[in-house]
């Protein structure tokens, strides 16, 4: 079933110990070193930290106090309200170091693998459908050729592969942001997940952007339901790499000091988009990287492995956009190919185009429009590089003349010889450099 933006389902407010899905030892030694580590004595501020419901806790600290791990210290009145406050005995410090030996993780209470997996497909970027009118709206600034977002539209709605490839300059990192932007809903993202006993941090303030959830806003009985804060509302994730993009970014990274994992930076992408700019500029051959990725793109499922070496399956539910300066025949073979669903080129602005992005940079940077330097750089220098536009030409020469406006105390102007000036940092001539 397709959703239309703004619809993500809501995980649903856990309301017993049981709907956690996690062991009761867990739950046990993150309640306790939620409190040993965060000075917490009361069942609202764990509920904070924690980010499940208060009956929940203090379920959790009723089973403690019959363990003898937790010993009640009063009531408080804070705000109008009487709450009880608890510390931890002896027995409850010893057992909270001791887990703590074993995990510093605390805090938010993980959710296991198989409900991630169940609220990413519920929250899928396959269902989401995206309208022209949409796709036009986030690329308005962009002069783009008149078919390609005919053509990018059912790349971005299948949720399958892009490799968008041509000469450098011509927008393909805008219309990757443009795809980005163009999403606009919101996802579920989870604070942390556990598989096999261990915890993988997910929730990445650098790559999650926080947002209200509807739930938060509405005034009928699924406000009163709410939802399973120990996910976070956010714009639909967006991750964007070049050529830092390493093979080990995409595996598990393991904190040897505070015994937990990091997802890599596909599952933080989980829902959205996962951008590779400058495919070919890595330290890894883009074979290697795109080996990396066909199962993923092929099964919607990706393999990671513990510290140990036992692998597992989570969901790849990621659109993959690949932009390369390279001819895709250049840095992979058929096969690869064959994987990359969608393959569009983005080639350089024609004459006329070039002129409506100069228009449109030059308004935009207030720089007042000469007709005779126009024509000076059409008929003058352009044909200097056997007439090749490219789309950031127009800001570069801009930036360049205004710079030189500055510099010099002018008004924001342009003239031949300015654009002479400009041109010479465009392209740098072929001379001998002597020694």
């Amino acid at each position: 079933m397709n959703q239309h933006l703004g619809t993500a389902l809501a995980p649903s407010r856990p309301r017993s110990i049981a709907d956690l899905g996690l062991p009761a030892t867990m739950l046990q030694d993150i309640l306790l070193k939620t409190m040993f580590r965060r000075s917490l004595t009361r069942a609202s501020e764990l509920s904070d930290a924690m980010s499940i419901p208060v009956p929940l806790v203090q379920d959790l600290i009723d089973t403690a106090r019959q363990l003898k791990m937790i010993e009640a210290l009063g009531s408080l009145t804070s705000s109008g309200a009487e709450e009880m406050r608890f510390a931890l005995s002896d027995m409850g410090k010893a057992r909270a170091l001791d887990a703590l030996a074993q995990s510093e993780y605390y805090g938010a209470v993980p959710v296991p693998l198989e409900h991630f997996a169940i609220q990413s497909e519920r929250q899928s970027i396959k269902n989401i459908t995206i309208t022209a009118e949409k796709l036009q709206q986030s690329m308005g600034h962009l002069v783009l050729p008149p078919d390609l977002l005919k053509h990018l539209g059912p790349a971005i709605t299948s949720g399958r592969s892009v490799l968008l490839y041509g000469p450098p300059g011509n927008g393909k990192s805008s219309i990757s942001n443009g795809i980005r932007d163009a999403l606009g809903d919101h996802v579920y993202v989870p604070r942390a997940i556990s598989y096999g006993g261990q915890i993988i941090t997910v929730f990445d303030p650098v790559v999650h952007t926080e947002v209200e959830s509807p739930e938060q806003n509405t005034s009928n009985l699924r406000r009163v339901a709410g939802y399973d804060h120990r996910y976070v509302c956010c714009q639909r994730p967006a991750v964007i790499t070049g050529g830092e993009l390493e093979l080990e970014m995409l595996d598990l990274s393991y904190n040897p000091v505070a015994r937990t994992y990091t997802a890599p930076l596909q599952m933080k992408a989980t829902g959205g988009i996962f951008i590779v700019d400058d495919l070919g500029r890595q330290a890894e051959p883009p074979q290697a990287l795109i080996n990396r990725w066909i199962v993923p793109m092929e099964a919607n499922y990706d393999i990671l492995a513990l510290q140990s070496g036992e692998k597992f399956i989570v969901p790849f539910d990621t659109l993959v956009i690949f932009s390369t300066n390279f001819h895709p025949n250049d840095i992979f073979d058929q096969a690869a190919l064959r994987r990359v669903f969608f393959k569009l080129k983005i080639d350089g602005p024609t004459k006329e185009e070039f002129l409506r992005i100069f228009a449109m940079v030059a308004k935009a940077k207030k720089m007042p429009l000469d007709e005779s330097t126009l024509l000076h750089l059409i008929t003058k220098k352009y044909p200097e590089v056997n007439n090749v536009y490219a789309n950031f030409h127009a800001p570069f020469l801009i930036d360049q003349m205004m710079a030189i406006c500055n510099f010099e105390g002018l008004s924001p102007q342009m003239s031949p010889e300015l654009i002479d000036r400009a041109w010479e940092n465009l392209y740098v001539r072929q001379e001998e450099i002597i020694h």
